[in-house]
């Protein structure tokens, strides 16, 4: 069975606050047996969807950092995540796929999932997400490149605006010898056969 998340934060009451008053003024009666509930529901949402602020993704690389001789390609992909788009605050949702070419230091598999969910758990763009994390990879591990994947479908396009339902969005980055067509190609190639 799944353990249900605590969540306790300084902020948890004022969210709740500011959530009764939204509702209210969107025409809804609080006081209704259905919706009684929901600011505490809906901040603590929130506080559990933006958790990403209270951790450093540095931190967890080199809690699992290994020296270790290995130079060929390690490859992450099909990395689940939801985050909150910045401009809507409605969920974006896809994979991310993470390639690095050690430089004498490894890090555990996990990690690089936990620094994925780290990012994702911000108010975000797609862009500045797939920046941050190559960025925290190549600053923590210092391998000798690294290039991220990111696939996303946007609620905010789905639901409001173009209303586009099959739309996805596609970002990369990478440095390093990911700078070279054919190791980015040998990457692409690599995820695309699933």
């Amino acid at each position: 069975m799944l353990e249900k998340e605590e969540i306790n934060s300084p902020a948890l009451e004022e969210l709740m606050s500011h959530y009764h008053s939204i509702i209210t003024l969107l025409g809804e009666d609080s006081s209704r047996e259905g919706l009684l509930k929901t600011p505490e529901r809906v901040a603590k949402a929130m506080l559990s969807l933006t958790k990403g602020y209270q951790m450093d993704p540095h931190e967890v690389l080199r809690s699992a950092k290994f020296k270790e001789k290995y130079s060929q390609m390690v490859i992450v992909k099909d990395i689940d995540f939801f985050s909150l788009c910045e401009h809507h605050m409605l969920p974006f949702y896809g994979t991310v796929h993470v390639a690095y070419i050690p430089n004498g230091y490894i890090t555990g598999l996990s990690k690089i999932a936990r620094v994925v969910d780290i990012f994702s758990h911000r108010l975000q763009v797609q862009e500045r997400m797939t920046l941050q994390i190559k960025e925290c990879i190549q600053q923590t591990l210092n391998p000798l490149g690294v290039m991220v994947v990111v696939e996303a479908k946007h609620m905010c396009m789905q639901m409001r605006g173009v209303e586009k339902q099959n739309s996805v969005t596609t970002t990369s980055d990478f440095t390093g010898v990911f700078n070279q067509a054919k190791t980015r190609e040998e990457f692409m190639n690599l995820i695309q056969h699933r």
